[in-house]
């Protein structure tokens, strides 16, 4: 451990496919901004490699299509970041998804390995770009910790050829962060002792997210002054729940007058969920907003009643946090890492995934007087420099314990 204040010049390789670029720039956004601020830390030096994918041009993906656009080395604020390509097949490849990210990784990571002598590889997302990093690791001699996100503990487990992966991946990280203590208990059950598992959530950008006045909000975005909001923030996919939210958001607003949903995002049910709010009679009221800069969804935050995540999993939602540094109450499923953003009542309601226990839930958050202020002072207790501390400490400690163990052998 390195004392409060002291530096610790330690020089650090991130690695994970889950990085912002050029096509994808709020891809990750969590994993650029906690290394961003880890970077910013006195001595500290960050190099970033984020493999990406690319598949033979017969093969009409249009997320690979987006992807060759993407430089090799990109640019990111204070991080330099190196886009080695991989191949793959989309569901095809996925058993050997890690082994690919790592053969397309080797010459980056060799390089880079002369040029700053990394003291560790910080890895994100254990399966597949963790067990890549772990063969990086051996192949280099250098120590890995692994940071588990979400669906890389809480799904990809349960697939029978990854399942074993994943075990043999977590077994031979030097260290483990959970971002929730829902992901530390099933790395657990995957057969890890809990006592090599730190937890460290997420934290929240003060300088991009604070409370604006709703009119001003509603101005900068072209909305209506009129007329209440409901906000949702995510990807147009079934785990996101907004076939959920949708119907619920109808029987409320039978009731509400001028109460308006907007769904912040992009994905592949755009269609079913445009069909779904025509059905309802709703197709004036439930607005599919794209995808939108992560700089201005404090607008929309600040626009809104209340903002609304139902998902059916979740890591450590960050869309919640932002929305409370905006001064907004959260309507979320209690779901995972949910629990342990929304910690009291006066953030919040928590709803089970149904759509009668969803309507409920934004009913109770409509009619209840909110103190914005306390919600924004919650937020504030959590920043990204709070997580960037955390982390070099635990970092610091995997890289003494490795140096001991080598100097035992």
């Amino acid at each position: 451990m390195t004392p409060e204040g002291a530096t610790s010049g330690m020089r650090v390789l991130t690695f994970t496919t889950l990085f912002p670029n050029a096509a994808q720039p709020t891809l990750g956004i969590f994993i650029s901004q906690r290394m961003a601020h880890f970077a910013r830390r006195p001595g500290n030096e960050v190099r970033v490699i984020a493999p990406v994918a690319y598949a033979p041009r017969w093969l009409r993906w249009a997320r690979l299509r987006a992807l060759s656009g993407v430089r090799g080395e990109e640019r990111q604020g204070n991080l330099t970041v190196e886009h080695p390509r991989y191949f793959l097949l989309p569901k095809i490849s996925m058993p050997l998804h890690g082994l690919l990210i790592f053969l397309g990784s080797v010459r980056c990571a060799r390089r880079l390995k002369r040029e700053m002598d990394f003291d560790c590889i910080d890895a994100h997302y254990i399966y597949p770009d963790g067990l890549a990093a772990i063969l990086l690791g051996k192949m280099l001699g250098a120590p890995v910790v692994l940071s588990a996100r979400g669906t890389d503990i809480n799904l990809f487990p349960k697939f029978r050829l990854i399942r074993p992966m994943i075990r043999w991946t977590l077994r031979r990280a030097q260290g483990l962060i959970a971002v929730c203590g829902a992901l530390k208990e099933e790395m657990a059950a995957l057969g890890v002792s809990a006592d090599r598992v730190r937890v460290i959530g997420n934290g929240v950008d003060l300088e991009r997210f604070w409370p604006v006045e709703p009119g001003e909000a509603r101005q900068r975005l072209g909305l209506r002054e009129e007329g209440r909001i409901i906000v949702a923030v995510g990807g147009l996919i079934p785990r996101k729940g907004f076939h959920l939210l949708i119907p619920a958001f109808a029987q409320v607003a039978r009731n509400h007058r001028g109460l308006s949903l907007y769904i912040i995002g992009e994905g592949e049910s755009r269609a079913q969920l445009q069909a779904m709010a025509r059905e309802r009679g709703m197709a004036e009221r439930v607005h599919l907003a794209g995808s939108r800069p992560n700089e201005e969804l404090r607008y929309w935050y600040s626009a809104a009643e209340v903002s609304c995540l139902t998902s059916s999993r979740e890591g450590w939602p960050n869309v919640l946090l932002e929305s409370m540094a905006c001064g907004t109450p959260v309507v979320a499923t209690g779901t995972w890492g949910v629990p342990e953003v929304v910690v009291s009542p006066e953030l919040g309601v928590m709803v089970e995934q149904s759509v009668e226990s969803i309507a409920q839930g934004l009913v109770l958050a409509l009619e209840k007087k909110w103190d914005r202020g306390a919600i924004r002072r919650h937020a504030e207790s959590r920043t990204w420099d709070d997580v960037a501390a955390e982390v070099e400490s635990y970092l610091l400690a995997c890289v003494a314990e490795a140096r001991q163990a080598k100097t035992n052998r």
